[in-house]
């Protein structure tokens, strides 16, 4: 015997206004094939379920972290078709995830260079360090007889 739920549903504007989303983002979504678990009701409006909710967050997650659509469209198809496609799910996943994990290896970089810059701007001596960059940039530019971009600056300086 089957259990009788009393689901809540959502309209597409509601759903767009949870997961900060426009409506066309998700008319877009349902139109690259994301959104097939997705009913409509007897006028033909789409109409969410939590269940639903679960899957649209599920390709947000995705998307923020930069799985291309036709991959996405890849995994909510194999969801579709049931268990018989968990290892290719499993594979797609692992797949995103070292993806995932070269950008925060690479995000990491990013963010020592930016630390490493601050570290300097924070510094009691951080005039003489900018000046000393300068100067060594000129000298360098110099000695291969190109222009000095910072010219105008240490002509004012003098």
């Amino acid at each position: 015997m089957m259990e009788i739920i009393m689901a809540k549903t959502y309209s597409v504007k509601r759903v767009a206004e949870i997961f900060g989303l426009s409506v066309s983002a998700l008319h877009f979504y349902d139109k690259k094939g994301l959104l097939p678990f997705v009913s409509k009701n007897e006028m033909g409006y789409r109409i969410f379920t939590d269940s639903d909710l679960n899957f649209i967050h599920t390709i947000c997650c995705l998307k923020d972290t930069g799985m291309k659509i036709d991959n996405i469209r890849s995994y909510i198809e194999f969801c579709m078709e049931g268990p018989t496609t968990i290892n290719k799910r499993r594979q797609l996943l692992e797949e995103h995830r070292r993806k995932i994990e070269e950008q925060q290896r690479v995000l990491a970089e990013r963010k020592q260079e930016v630390d490493e810059k601050l570290s300097i701007y924070r510094s009691k001596d951080a005039a003489e360090i900018i000046n000393h960059e300068i100067n060594y940039v000129s000298a360098e530019k110099s000695s291969v007889n190109l222009k000095n971009p910072f010219a105008k600056l240490q002509n004012g300086r003098q």
